[in-house]
């Protein structure tokens, strides 16, 4: 099976910073800005997109991670994940806009299972999502706020994602 590329670095540093540009837009400013990755790669995006969000209005926004495994409706089936630390900024996450960021948007259910676990943890003013690449075949009525590449596929096609950070290369392949 040959994989085709359909983002390399610069594709992806032109698309968190174009997303980025929009969490600002849409949120008229970067005031009380969360930003909340989902393990794993989520978090090594929103740390990116954190980091270049303190570029542009500098020290103002709040980066954390958010572990979800133990909110997941498929855990019977997949019993081997291993809970990742969930981090939130001080300051919480009452009264503030949060946005959830993972890698590739499929069924939805990840961000499901993202929105019951911030219940648990407080109150925010607003939700968005923020996602690398949106690829369809959505099961829950879950749609991203902000997308880096929308990219239709097949069931049976699978997407991956690779950050320098955790693979060394950064590119996103259809295969």
């Amino acid at each position: 099976m040959t994989a085709r590329h359909v983002l390399q670095q610069a594709d992806i540093t032109r698309a968190l910073t174009r997303i980025s540009h929009e969490i600002l837009e849409s949120n008229r400013g970067s005031a009380g800005l969360v930003i909340l990755g989902i393990p794993t790669r989520g978090v090594t995006i929103a740390t990116r997109l954190g980091a270049i969000l303190n570029s542009i209005e500098p020290g103002t926004v709040s980066v954390g991670a958010l572990d979800v495994t133990m909110y997941r409706d498929d855990l019977s089936r997949n019993p081997t994940r291993a809970p990742s630390p969930t981090n939130i900024p001080d300051g919480g996450i009452d009264g503030k806009t949060v946005v959830l960021v993972d890698d590739v948007l499929y069924s939805g259910r990840t961000i499901r299972s993202a929105l019951d676990a911030l219940n648990d943890l407080g109150r925010p003013r607003a939700v968005r999502l923020a996602v690398l690449v949106d690829r369809g075949h959505r099961e829950l009525p879950i749609r991203a706020d902000f997308v880096g590449k929308n990219l239709p596929t097949s069931t049976s096609e699978r997407i991956m994602v690779r950050l320098s950070e955790i693979d060394g290369v950064d590119e996103v392949t259809i295969e």
